[in-house]
């Protein structure tokens, strides 16, 4: 079985945000393996590991787009025990929005693909910095693939995947024919930590970096030029004032009535 990952580098949520440069893009200087994609990673290797992990032909390829810094995305996800990295990155890929970067990452699974198909295209729900989760659905348009999303349990039987989608007040389980794009919540499994032998053997796996002319991709069909959307502007947040101080005086239960009534709470 071959299951691309899709695993993202993103800003480190313990520090504040910023955005940089004429097109408002996210600064990525403080940045992590998205905590989202760590769930996809592990049921890519769980269903791997059914079948006889590596040793038995099964591939769990992390595949992420991004600048230079995103190899690290890429790093950790072989430290968990994924087979093997790919890395498409290029100059023009800065600034893509969700439109162009599900076009690239379509033409990359495609070129994945090119020597044995590519069984299953897994994400997690959500980036952790944009958190559209338009890319899952985006993806599978472009590949012509059936697409699961918001999966919070995955299974394979033969040619066909089943998956249970929860909402508030029930769930319904899903199958569609392999291969297919799925997306999974932070529901579905405990991601794995690289222990001592993962970070060991991570060292001797391989990361291919691709570029666009690589998986044949114009550079006006991604970055700012093949984006559907772009930030015009962007502040920082103002910084928080300080709140309401109500001093008992014998009425500060009265105080507080008509201060929430005043903000329309009651």
């Amino acid at each position: 079985m071959k299951i691309v990952v899709l695993v993202k580098h993103v800003p480190d949520a313990q520090f504040d945000r910023h955005l940089t440069g004429e097109g408002h893009t996210t600064d990525r200087d403080e940045s992590i393996l998205s905590e989202l994609d760590e769930y996809a990673l592990e049921a890519a290797l769980q269903l791997a590991e059914a079948r006889g992990g590596a040793k038995a032909g099964n591939k769990v390829i992390a595949l992420s787009m991004g600048p230079a810094g995103a190899v690290n995305a890429i790093k950790k996800s072989l430290q968990i025990g994924a087979t093997e990295g790919v890395h498409l990155t290029d100059g023009a890929l800065a600034g893509s929005d969700a439109a162009a970067t599900s076009l690239a990452l379509a033409a990359a699974v495609r070129h994945l693909g090119a020597d044995t198909p590519v069984d299953l295209v897994l994400t997690g729900m959500a980036s952790t910095d944009g958190e559209t989760s338009l890319v899952p659905a985006q993806l599978a348009e472009r590949l012509g693939l059936p697409q699961v999303t918001f999966a919070s349990s995955l299974e394979v039987d033969g040619g066909r995947v089943s998956a249970r989608r929860d909402a508030d007040t029930h769930s319904e389980t899903v199958e569609a024919s392999l291969p297919a794009v799925v997306s999974v919540t932070d529901q579905i499994n405990e991601p794995r930590y690289p222990n001592f032998k993962g970070i060991i053997a991570a060292k001797r796996k391989s990361i291919t970096t691709l570029s666009l002319a690589d998986i044949g991709v114009d550079s006006s069909q991604v970055g700012h030029a093949g984006s559907w959307t772009r930030v015009t502007a962007a502040e920082e947040r103002p910084p928080r004032t300080a709140g309401t101080i109500i001093t008992d005086e014998g009425d500060a239960g009265i105080k507080l009535v008509d201060f929430l009534a005043a903000q329309k709470l009651l």
